[in-house]
């Protein structure tokens, strides 16, 4: 393990830290106001959320979309590979940027529109970062792996533990794992961003709430995914701490 990979390690277990701390006084009321907010969500919302998450998985996992080629080999440094994964964030976020302004301004109806474009790109950042790691989404279990990734960044407290460990021992795991389970993949996902989706259906503000929160989630899937990988590639590092 050289000095970036020493760095490296030491990051993802601070961030392992921060990932799995329990949730504050202000965040645990901020979800029982959420919950009391979802219930007067119109219904066709939630239909909207639901069927985009639901096609979203389903077109993953058959490898239907999302292709794309490995940009590195598992030959290249961490480092080397960790610059061009930061590139790929900044090119991201300002198109998650830019598309959550414009469904934000639109009203209602385009910002409905904002979730299953917003999934879309967030999906579509995780194949390339795949590649960028030197990890082959042809193969069913890279697919496999990044609806993991996915779902260790949008989900609550509890489900967040038990995939960061299916994550960390993912050599042993992914031979147990044949599907996943789409409904509760939305559910969790669902639960995560309603709150400041929502609020980007309100007139009046709802440009500058989309643009935020695209920014930040692409962010924070960004940040989700490198420290995924890196957990993968490091398990395998020779270590000198």
């Amino acid at each position: 393990m050289n000095h970036y990979e020493q760095k490296a390690y030491e990051e993802v277990q601070e961030w392992k830290r921060k990932l799995l701390k329990r949730s504050n006084l202000i965040k645990r009321v901020s979800k029982k106001a959420q919950e009391k907010i979802n219930e007067k969500i119109p219904e066709k919302v939630h239909t909207v959320i639901t069927d985009s998450i639901k096609n979203m998985v389903k077109m993953t996992v058959a490898g239907s979309s999302f292709t794309t080629k490995m940009e590195m080999t598992r030959n290249s440094s961490l480092e080397e590979r960790e610059k061009k994964l930061t590139e790929k964030i900044a090119v991201y976020q300002k198109t998650a940027t830019v598309e959550g302004a414009g469904t934000g301004a639109g009203g209602i109806l385009l910002g409905l529109a904002d979730f299953p474009l917003l999934l879309s790109i967030k999906m579509k950042f995780l194949f390339e970062a795949a590649a960028v790691y030197g990890f082959d989404t042809k193969e069913y279990e890279e697919r496999l792996f990044i609806l993991h990734i996915f779902q260790l960044a949008f989900s609550s407290e509890e489900k967040r533990k038990e995939t960061l460990q299916v994550i960390e021992n993912w050599e042993e795991r992914k031979k147990e794992i044949i599907d996943m389970d789409w409904q509760e993949f939305q559910q969790e996902y669902r639960d995560y961003i309603d709150f400041v989706k929502m609020l980007q259906l309100v007139p009046g503000i709802g440009a500058i709430v989309g643009a935020y929160a695209n920014y930040n989630l692409m962010e924070h899937l960004g940040e989700v995914a490198k420290n995924a990988y890196r957990i993968r590639i490091l398990a395998n590092a020779p270590k000198f701490y």
